[in-house]
């Protein structure tokens, strides 16, 4: 890494190759971090180039600790503005470019020190709607995504979804790795259940893949709480012709149980995954996937004495703990039901903060059960777990 140090020019050298990076479209993004100006919940600022009715555009998306703002400049004007105000609200001014990493510090005293270093980076394709064709799951111009917002009318990604429409793409990669896996790869049918389907972004999509792009019949039903998204999504799929997508509303606590060859549960609070998990196993699916969000019953079992116990006495410590425990519980549960089990990172955290995923796929041919429950009974015993919802609810008649 090369380090320059002027104090009066080093601001007018990043900015020169920023412009630079603009005009040869060597740029990635630029990211300002350390914010110290007038709004107290802002925490930085990214800025991507996109197409906005054919013109350049500089997005910026402000994110603040519960919202992201998105606002968009030409090209020139963003550029000015930058020149302006970027220094005086941020520390720190990172750019990325495709040959380099190009960093600005301010300190509070208005010093400027800048460092470059060669490094090489990805075309930000998804914040420009021109994601590569090998990485595409879902077809970016499906009217249905114009329909839910992800997209404009002339088909160009919203540039606040930018994070949503990787979050889309990574899902459908991780289903379709996980069909080929399963007994249901070379299946012309297939029956879905989503439960917590919200505003439906993830289940239109897994319509759309399995519908158009592995051609199966494809029976789809989004389950969610708040009758006005269930009224949402079935009038959008009505009006984009997608036979076979329903939502009804309910709750997974409550839900009648149906055959289903693939259950998906993201972001069911606390135990409601177990509940999702449970109606997966004894509706037979050949594929359960869960991004869990919240661990509540295992964290107050935590607090008797034990040997971790003075580790444990730290609130992020314990809430770590509790995390880690009810889904290490939840994959090897899962394993016992003649499952292959994995627990992985779903999206980066930069993307979602519920960014965890247990994947379940059926094993063709059973394994004895023993170990593994051997295995739960030592690691309940250990950290003195009385009860884990999902042990309960399969253990019942």
């Amino acid at each position: 890494m090369r380090r320059m140090t002027s104090s009066t020019s080093d601001g007018d050298k990043f900015f020169k190759r920023l412009a630079d990076s603009l005009d040869e479209h060597t740029f990635v993004k630029l990211v300002l971090a350390k914010y110290r100006g007038p709004e107290p919940d802002l925490l930085r600022a990214t800025v991507r180039r996109i197409q906005v009715r054919e013109a350049d555009t500089l997005s910026f998306v402000y994110t603040h600790r519960t919202r992201d703002v998105t606002k968009n400049m030409p090209l020139a004007d963003g550029l000015q503005s930058l020149r302006e105000r970027a220094t005086e609200l941020f520390g720190h001014l990172h750019l990325m470019t495709r040959a380099e990493d190009v960093q600005l510090m301010v300190s509070k005293k208005g010093q400027q020190t800048l460092r470059v270093a060669a490094v090489e980076h990805e075309a930000d394709d998804a914040a420009t709607g021109h994601d590569r064709e090998k990485h595409r799951f879902v077809d970016l111009t499906r009217p249905f995504l114009t329909d839910l917002g992800v997209t404009t009318p002339q088909h160009q990604l919203v540039p606040a979804m930018a994070r949503k429409w990787k979050q889309i793409n990574k899902f459908v990669e991780v289903l379709d790795s996980a069909l080929k896996a399963s007994p249901l790869r070379d299946a012309k049918d297939v029956r879905v259940l989503d439960f917590g389907a919200g505003k439906g972004y993830l289940t239109f999509a897994m319509h759309e893949y399995l519908h158009a792009t592995r051609g199966m019949n494809a029976q789809v039903t989004g389950v969610e709480l708040r009758e006005d998204m269930v009224r949402l999504c079935n009038a959008a799929a009505q009006r984009n012709g997608m036979a076979g997508l329903t939502f009804r509303h309910g709750d997974v606590r409550t839900h009648a149980r149906e055959p289903v060859d693939v259950m998906i549960a993201l972001h069911a609070c606390d135990i409601a995954t177990d509940y999702a998990i449970d109606m997966g196993i004894r509706a037979g699916a050949a594929i359960i996937m869960c991004s869990p969000c919240c661990h509540k019953q295992i964290r107050p079992q935590l607090l008797s004495p034990h040997p971790l116990r003075p580790i444990l006495q730290h609130g992020i410590h314990l809430g770590q703990e509790a995390e880690m425990l009810t889904d290490g519980l939840r994959a090897l549960l899962l394993d016992s039901q003649g499952y292959d089990t994995q627990v992985f990172e779903f999206v980066a955290l930069e993307h979602t903060s519920k960014n965890k995923m247990i994947l379940a796929v059926k094993r063709s041919q059973p394994r004895p059960a023993d170990e593994v429950l051997a295995q739960i009974r030592e690691i309940k015993a250990f950290y003195g777990i009385r009860e884990h919802c999902l042990e309960t609810l399969l253990a019942a008649a």
